[in-house]
């Protein structure tokens, strides 16, 4: 394989992901970022204690300038010495990755945007629109039932004047069990009604009529559409969360032009890779896993490349608030798929080239192709759009 496009050297597109935070945190605020646990470890215990925690004591501390499997207290008493935002930039720069799409939708006040993700990162940086979370803004803004399609209709379609797709967590919010297809007009105000008069002062959509709606507005706009799948925080139904659950919806939108994106997949990779093969417009990835799987990650890596088409693919992190996920999600990829690819090439000679050529599709071809990043830097050039980072 040549050097120039080896996993090592290439550089990435990040297809999901969320901001890092710059503040200067305390131990039990880094460790609540290190886990997908809503609560801390129990007294006398430690997040570090897990593969993504010896990772960061491997990997992350020699860009910190301490020695590998230093203890998580000089870890976190480091980090506090150099400051967040200079451990955040290290990292972020340290991680080869072009391209970060960045998905605003969750506890946005805490992390950077796209716009500041790309002068962090010296990187390019676009935005990922969250359908539920659009829905619930334009309710707390003081829209009401008779209006609602009407103002989510303007609101998405000025909003991906400059993002690059949508995100759902229908996983979280009802489940990927949902009917698939689109519902009535006359259901989807029926269902608003009843949401907007029963809301309090938080305003959390979980009804699976708005949401289909959501979804289907998403697929006339001919968007990549990201959705969660399978592992997640302890707010989600693991197995409610399997993406076979969308077969028919996958069918129903083949020919729509809209693309579905099944983000992290594990332990449901497998079957994401299945519906990957059968389904042109179907893609995935295991960001999520890849930290949080450590040094078992290379495993899960080669596992995504047992069935599904090499054009399938993608890269990932699925990092958010702390900068050692971002730079763990990139290592531990490339390690992972230059391990994958070397057993292919003892097993049964696959070329230099043809290695070279799939570590390319899976790293960032594949992504740049299917949300039309192509199209979205011309007509930023062209001034059509506006851009985001430098």
């Amino acid at each position: 394989m040549s050097t120039e496009n080896t996993p090592a050297t290439v550089p990435l597109l990040d297809h999901h992901c969320h901001g890092v935070t710059m503040h200067n945190l305390d131990d039990s605020a880094f460790e609540s970022l290190i886990t997908e646990s809503d609560w801390d470890a129990p007294e006398g215990t430690t997040h570090f204690d897990t593969q993504v925690g010896f990772a960061i004591r491997r990997h992350c501390a020699p860009v910190l300038g301490l020695d590998p499997f230093v203890s998580a207290e000089a870890y976190l008493a480091r980090r506090r010495e150099l400051g967040g935002d200079e451990v955040s930039r290290r990292l972020l720069r340290a991680t080869g990755i072009s391209d970060y799409f960045i998905e605003i939708g969750h506890r946005a006040d805490e992390i950077l945007d796209p716009t500041e993700m790309a002068d962090a990162a010296g990187a390019r940086a676009f935005e990922v629109v969250r359908l539920e979370r659009l829905a619930e803004e334009l309710v707390i803004a003081g829209c009401d039932a008779a209006g609602f399609r009407e103002a989510y209709d303007g609101v998405l379609d000025e909003r991906l004047r400059s993002a690059i797709g949508v995100k759902s967590i229908a996983a979280y919010r009802i489940g990927l069990d949902f009917a698939p297809e689109r519902p009535s007009s006359e259901e989807v105000d029926e269902a608003l009604a009843r949401w907007i008069d029963t809301t309090g002062d938080v305003v959390r959509l979980d009804d699976p009529v708005i949401i289909r709606h959501l979804l289907w507005a998403a697929v006339d706009r001919a968007c990549a559409i990201q959705f969660h799948i399978g592992y997640g925080d302890a707010d989600v139904d693991l197995h409610r969360c399997n993406p076979l659950l969308l077969t028919e919806f996958l069918r129903l939108t083949r020919p729509t032009g809209a693309r579905v994106m099944l983000l992290h997949c594990y332990p449901f990779h497998r079957e994401a890779g299945y519906l990957a093969q059968v389904f042109p417009h179907v893609y995935f990835d295991v960001g999520l896993a890849i930290n949080y799987t450590g040094s078992r990650s290379d495993e899960i890596i080669a596992e995504t490349l047992e069935l599904a088409p090499f054009h399938k693919i993608l890269f990932s992190s699925d990092a958010f608030g702390v900068a050692e996920l971002y730079y763990l999600g990139a290592l531990l990829f490339r390690r992972g798929l230059q391990r994958a690819l070397d057993v292919f090439v003892e097993r049964d000679q696959w070329p230099a080239g043809e290695c070279a050529r799939i570590t390319e599709l899976v790293a960032w071809r594949n992504a740049r192709r299917a949300y039309r990043l192509d199209d979205r830097l011309f007509a930023v050039e062209t001034g059509l759009v506006g851009a985001e980072g430098p």
